[in-house]
Order: structure tokens, then C-alpha cells, then sequence
């Protein structure tokens, strides 16, 4: 089963729960303050090694491409 993340829409919690993907879209209830709260996008990072054993990203730098002038914008 997938794990879906949330953040409350009252007082910002962040929560994860693991749920069929039958119930992707029922609601959820942070379980700080019971208010309803949103599906947001997770991030994830995909890793292997190179020839010599060292690891690396499957992504290669995320920031390629990116027309910020920092990366405080994106939080990488």
C-alpha cells in the first residue's frame, strides 16, 4: 500500500498515512488537532552507485535547468 502525506490545513502538521489506493482521495483528519487536511506531494531520492562503488543520484543534479537565483525556493 502507498503512504500518502498530509499537512493540516488549521495548524500546519505534517502526517503520513498508509492506505489502499482505493482511498487516495477520502479525506483525512490530522491527528493533532482533528481538522481536515490536504494531500501533498511527496519528495523521494533515488540513489545507486557509480563504477567505482560511490553513490549517486538516479536524477542527476535537480538543480539543472532551474532559473532561480537561490535555492531557497525550491528548499533543495
Amino acid at each position: 500500500m502507498p503512504i500518502y502525506e498530509y499537512v493540516c490545513t488549521d495548524c500546519d502538521h505534517k502526517f503520513e498515512l498508509i492506505r489502499p489506493m482505493s482511498q487516495f482521495s477520502e479525506a483525512a483528519s490530522c491527528p493533532n488537532c482533528n481538522k481536515p487536511a490536504e494531500r501533498i506531494l511527496s519528495r523521494f531520492a533515488c540513489f545507486t552507485t557509480d563504477d567505482s562503488g560511490m553513490p549517486m543520484s538516479l536524477a542527476g543534479n535537480s538543480c539543472d535547468g532551474c532559473s532561480a537565483d537561490d535555492c531557497s525556493s525550491c528548499n533543495m
